[in-house]
């Protein structure tokens, strides 16, 4: 199989889908892999660490789309990549679907296949090509809200740890996943007073024996959620539901009870977002206030940090990746259950459940596409 590595063409994304590692396992298996000129430098691998490994080197994109089995990319593809896709070709990465028709519907008329990181699912329900990046993104919604509650940056010029005498910040999770999770550790560790959110009675228990002593586990419900509002110094979202459109659980008219200069991090905005005034942004221009709030909204928060990411999201990928390449997409999906709750476009077909439900379109059972 020939496998191709575009340049991320996002903005501010410096992470690459393949290592050299993983290219040099890939070729010893007799696979061709094309990467793109500079691919691999905003994360620490140049031109030279890849052909050491036995990749070939390709000036331009359009060449590896044309030449390539199978992408394997980071992010969903932007439109001038959508258009050099070819019918037949397997794309590998994060679509994120049901936060967008238009890539929806554009990738489906390709007649290609979509197998998506964020869907592919273990038995125990654990989404293992998610998780590396739930952790950097936890991690990172603690680290750029307290950065935004500084009032240079216009928020209420609250340290979130606070001081001997001072009270420290309030920060309150919407989500117990893995996102919730880091999230929490991360403003705990920092001594803000922190609470996380969840409707799952079973994940609060088992948060609440693992967490340190200034987190506090409640139910989710509107209820809640507004009585927390009224406090809170910083809000991070971190709802997912597989595959589907993040639920809109923080409405227009919840702002009002917010404190003015109260920071929000909606991690779930690569999904639609939790908040309802949120709306995508970047690492450039990542913030916008409404109502006296700030909200931060980076689409694609771990491309903050391409080092750290690439080599945690390749360790989950990689394996595969090998997988595709060796057995053929059809056939890999067909043996491993996993990798085929991941197939969420075949051939024109959408085939899972939540996009389809997202934006009203038919829905095609994955094995029944696969034949």
């Amino acid at each position: 199989m020939i496998v191709g590595a575009p340049k991320e063409i996002k903005p501010q994304e410096s992470r690459i889908a393949i290592m050299p590692s993983g290219v040099e396992k890939l070729t010893s298996h007799g696979h061709d892999v094309l990467v793109e000129h500079d691919g691999g430098l905003g994360c620490g691998f140049t031109d030279d660490d890849y052909m050491t490994a036995g990749a070939q080197i390709i000036s331009t994109p359009a060449e590896i789309f044309s030449r390539a089995d199978m992408i394997v990319k980071v992010k969903e593809p932007q439109p001038v990549e959508l258009a050099m896709i070819r019918e037949g070709q397997v794309i590998f990465t994060y679509f994120h679907f049901a936060a967008s028709r238009s890539l929806t519907e554009g990738f489906r008329d390709t007649g290609a296949t979509a197998i998506a990181y964020e869907t592919v699912q273990l038995p125990n329900g654990e989404l293992p090509l998610l998780t590396p990046m739930s952790e950097v993104a936890g991690r990172m919604a603690i680290q750029e809200g307290a950065r935004m509650l500084e009032k240079s940056n216009g928020g209420r010029g609250v340290l979130l740890g606070g001081v001997p005498g001072v009270e420290p910040a309030t920060v309150t999770v919407i989500g117990g996943g893995i996102v919730g999770t880091n999230s929490a550790k991360m403003a705990a560790g920092m001594g803000a007073n922190v609470f996380i959110l969840d409707v799952d009675i079973d994940r609060l228990r088992y948060l609440d024996d693992i967490m340190a002593s200034n987190v506090t586990t409640l139910h989710s419900n509107p209820g809640t959620i507004r009585d927390m509002l009224a406090r809170t110094d910083l809000l991070v979202g971190a709802v997912l539901v597989v595959g589907a459109k993040a639920p809109k659980l923080v409405t227009r008219d919840m702002l009002a009870i917010m404190l003015p200069g109260s920071v929000i991090v909606d991690v779930a905005v690569d999904q639609g977002g939790c908040v309802e005034t949120c709306h995508p942004t970047t690492h450039e221009d990542p913030t916008f206030v409404v109502d006296g709030v700030i909200h931060y909204c980076v689409a694609n928060m771990p491309g903050a940090v391409p080092n750290t990411s690439t080599r945690a999201l390749t360790n989950s990928t990689f394996p595969y990746v090998d997988q595709l390449a060796n057995l053929g997409a059809r056939k890999a999906m067909l043996e491993d259950e996993c990798l085929l709750k991941g197939l969420n476009v075949y051939q024109g077909h959408v085939t899972h459940a939540g996009v389809a439900e997202a934006f009203d379109l038919p829905y095609t059972d994955p094995a029944t596409a696969l034949g």
